[in-house]
């Protein structure tokens, strides 16, 4: 899927389960290939990424130095990929069996994760916390 070179990994800063992820990743061989972007930092602009700034708050994203862009399961894979310790886990996940499972349980946790604590930072240093819904 993701080129082994270089990978964009854009993750939500506020949620804690999601920097833990985020902050092993880091911690793994070839996370030098990954550049994470927090989506929650002022800073972030999803619209300058070519990204939903809706879309990118709901389901994880990546985009390879391509411009290919991956969410949800998709996005776990390209990273999975990329981290020489994960390319077993890339591989079942795209077992035909397993990976419908994964769908399943991704889509669950995603559509629970805004209802989840967020962390202590205050929310209004990003501009997305508070993002209305289109009609």
């Amino acid at each position: 899927m993701a080129p082994a070179s270089q990978l964009s990994v854009f993750f939500d800063g506020l949620c804690p389960l999601c920097s833990r992820e985020i902050d092993h990743y880091r911690k793994q061989s070839g996370s030098e290939r990954l550049s994470f972007v927090d989506i929650t930092d002022a800073t972030f602009d999803a619209e300058r990424e070519g990204l939903d700034p809706r879309h990118v708050h709901k389901v994880m994203h990546t985009r390879d130095q391509n411009g290919n862009l991956y969410t949800g399961v998709d996005a776990f894979i390209a990273i999975w990929d990329v981290l020489p310790k994960y390319n077993w886990l890339a591989k079942l996940a795209r077992n035909g069996v397993v990976r419908p499972i994964m769908d399943v349980g991704y889509n669950a946790f995603a559509f629970v994760r805004p209802y989840l604590p967020r962390k202590s930072r205050d929310c209004e240093a990003s501009p997305y916390c508070d993002i209305p819904k289109k009609n």
